[in-house]
């Protein structure tokens, strides 16, 4: 998520960090070249000059020019700003009426991936204890209804939908009583997309959000369209109370355009960020923590709530009591690493740790997870449970029968090994329960 805009904003900074004293004129052209990165990141223009001028207010002056580091502030400078721009304080969360079901009505553009989006807020909520109750509105496009009904049976909530009806807004209705009347917290409509901003369609969600009087109307955007999303937002918010955006697709954006431009032209706040195509790919927008990650910062508490969520702590808690007893195996390493897959691709992970960097352009290779995977699998519980065990036979059989070579099987092998010896030593000098994860 916003690669390119960290990298190039990285490389603007260390030249200032470099510097124990910067002089007003220093400043000025620091902040020429972060309008170049922004504009060339898709942020809208007016947006952008309007930024530029807000940090240069508080970064040119004796002050700041005359501090032991002048560049350590500026960059603090650019994260408040950053973090005002992209909406300040958390956004006030969803309010459930008390009397009858809230409802979440979801809107935007065929192929932003609002379907989808449906299903992640629904497994937002209830695990987070709420019922709730899909509705598919979508009567446009065939495969919709199949979609969501799919989705909604993986994450175990209802949907309500009738393939023979046309009218939307019947539809509507039949949700909303069914909603009030079998107790649900929430209901989330899905509605049609449209393939540009047709005036016929955008009448029928209008009717649509006026049956339901919706707690909430969310704008799905595809975070990679760039300052089109800003535009199509524009157009949606004439027709509809739009309260909240969720911007879809942001594990591909590596700009950041669209995310930087919302707030500052609309008014409405940003709400949800999809990051993945599976349903627990979405996080809570948080601004404060969005800019951290772009300016390079990590995102420690975005992290601690994923791990809260995904990863299975009784599996921690008994992986605790064998490295008391010296008894982690290869099993429980594989299981380590499947824990790990949970929290989402590696190299995002390192990204939310302050800190730790990358070299430029340095990737991740998750095929070598997969590989460490594949070779385990390829061993007999024995030989799981007493890697000493594999002699050299063995390790040709295991390397065979997962398709990598001879020196895989003994790279992972010795990774255990020092793994096993650096959690003994941990295990016996701690208490409490822990989540593992790969060295």
């Amino acid at each position: 998520m916003f690669e390119e805009l960290t990298e190039r904003l990285g490389g603007v900074f260390r030249k200032m960090l470099g510097r124990g004293r910067l002089s007003d004129q220093d400043v000025k052209d620091s902040l020429r070249e972060i309008r170049r990165v922004l504009l060339e990141a898709d942020v809208n223009l007016n947006v952008a000059r309007d930024f530029l001028k807000a940090v240069e207010a508080r970064a040119v002056g004796a002050d700041l020019v005359q501090s032991v580091q002048p560049g350590q502030q500026i960059v603090k400078i650019v994260h408040d700003e950053l973090v005002r721009l992209l909406g300040g304080g958390t956004s006030p969360g969803t309010q459930f009426p008390s009397n009858r079901a809230g409802v979440l009505l979801l809107a935007g553009l065929q192929g932003s991936g609002k379907t989808t989006t449906a299903a992640k807020l629904a497994r937002y909520w209830s695990k987070r204890g709420k019922r709730v109750l899909l509705a598919a509105l979508d009567l446009q496009r065939p495969a919709a209804i199949d979609q969501l009904e799919v989705l909604g049976k993986s994450i175990g909530v209802p949907v309500h939908l009738d393939r023979e009806t046309k009218d939307p807004v019947a539809l509507a209705q039949m949700a909303r009583r069914r909603a009030d009347r079998e107790g649900f917290d929430l209901l989330i409509a899905d509605t049609a997309g449209r393939l540009h901003v047709d005036e016929d369609l955008m009448r029928e969600v209008a009717r649509v959000a006026k049956t339901l009087e919706p707690t909430e109307t969310y704008l799905v955007l595809d975070g990679m369209t760039g300052q089109d999303a800003v535009a199509i937002a524009e157009s949606f918010t004439k027709s509809l109370p739009v309260s909240g955006f969720v911007l879809s697709k942001m594990d591909g954006d590596a700009r950041g355009g669209a995310a930087l431009s919302l707030r500052a032209v609309t008014g409405a706040p940003i709400r949800f960020l999809g990051t993945g195509e599976k349903v627990d790919g979405f996080e809570p927008f948080h601004p404060d923590r969005l800019a951290s990650r772009i300016l390079g910062m990590g995102d420690v508490v975005t992290l601690v709530e994923r791990a809260q969520e995904r990863l299975d702590f009784g599996k921690a808690q008994e992986l605790e009591k064998k490295l008391r007893k010296d008894r982690f195996t290869l099993e429980d390493f594989l299981g380590q690493l499947q824990e790990m897959k949970k929290l989402g691709p590696l190299e995002e992970i390192v990204k939310m740790l302050p800190g730790v960097k990358l070299p430029a352009g340095a990737k991740i290779d998750e095929r070598d997870l997969k590989r460490s995977e594949a070779i385990i699998q390829s061993m007999t519980r024995a030989e799981r449970t007493e890697p000493r065990i594999l002699d050299g036979s063995r390790r040709k059989r295991i390397a065979k029968g997962s398709g990598t070579t001879v020196q895989d099987v003994n790279r992972l092998l010795k990774q255990f090994a020092e793994t096993q010896t650096m959690l003994k030593r941990f295990g016996k000098g701690r208490r409490g329960s822990f989540p593992m994860g790969m060295r």
